[in-house]
């Protein structure tokens, strides 16, 4: 089964502007997640789906691929089911584009998990470390049953015991590697709005809830760190000269 990576990168982020080019260690974000994917499923099978053509003359110039889609779509997902349409593929892995420390290997075991559970939609968490808040609504929370299936995602601390004590509970967070089928796409596209509860949260797998999606978690490893705004640049730049990322 052929697979690739379609890597969402819009200019106009709420909360970052111009996130994708953002430098990290005098590089643009978006080339390390770029870089990083194609060690997983070769260069040429890497996409970066965006609607700005800052984003897309930059990926070219380092010599990936890139698709234009519409600047107003609702989510990274709807970008890249947009931008998988004229592609010839069997599994479409996302990696969204503020993750430049996205493990190659977890982008394989995704692909390997969508072979083994061909019926659900594919996503991962990793455990918080040891400074990141639960209380952080950047940090999507994720509750798992104990078949690693997801039950809910939420950016309050969940689970919660009913004293209010969070120090106890090993929480878990998401780790934005998905992956789908084209059919899974074309669905999660045509549902044409948010659903009511990924509005809410806005956590755009939640739309596949109301298209009776099974959605099988795995666990992916500690390297993730994402930029969700402008200060978590130093945290990122610190953590790859700590793990010697090139």
């Amino acid at each position: 089964m052929r697979a690739c990576v379609i890597i969402p990168a819009r200019f106009k982020s709420t909360r970052f502007p111009g996130k994708p080019l953002a430098k990290i260690l005098n590089k643009e974000m978006i080339i390390w997640v770029a870089e990083l994917s194609s060690e997983a499923v070769g260069k040429p099978n890497v996409y970066v789906a965006t609607d700005d053509h800052r984003i897309s003359s930059k990926v070219e110039e380092y010599g990936f691929k890139t698709i234009i889609t519409p600047t107003e779509m609702l989510t990274g997902t709807d970008r890249v089911a947009m931008a998988s349409t004229n592609l010839n593929y069997d599994i479409f892995v996302n990696v969204q584009g503020d993750e430049p420390m996205v493990n190659p290997n977890d982008i394989l075991k995704s692909i390997d998990y969508k072979k083994k559970y061909p019926n659900s939609v594919i996503n991962s968490y990793c455990y918080l470390a040891d400074d990141e808040e639960p209380e952080n609504k950047n940090i999507p929370k994720v509750i798992t049953n104990e078949k690693d299936d997801l039950i809910y995602i939420s950016r309050a601390p969940i689970p919660r015991l009913k004293n209010n004590n969070l120090i106890s509970i090993k929480y878990k967070k998401q780790v934005c590697i998905y992956s789908y089928f084209m059919d899974e796409l074309k669905s999660f596209l045509s549902y044409g709005r948010k659903s009511f509860i990924e509005n809410i949260e806005d956590i755009e797998i939640l739309r596949f809830f109301e298209l009776n999606k099974n959605i099988k978690m795995f666990q992916a490893s500690k390297t993730s760190l994402a930029v969700d705004e402008i200060n978590d640049l130093g945290k990122v730049e610190k953590a790859i000269k700590n793990k010697n990322i090139k």
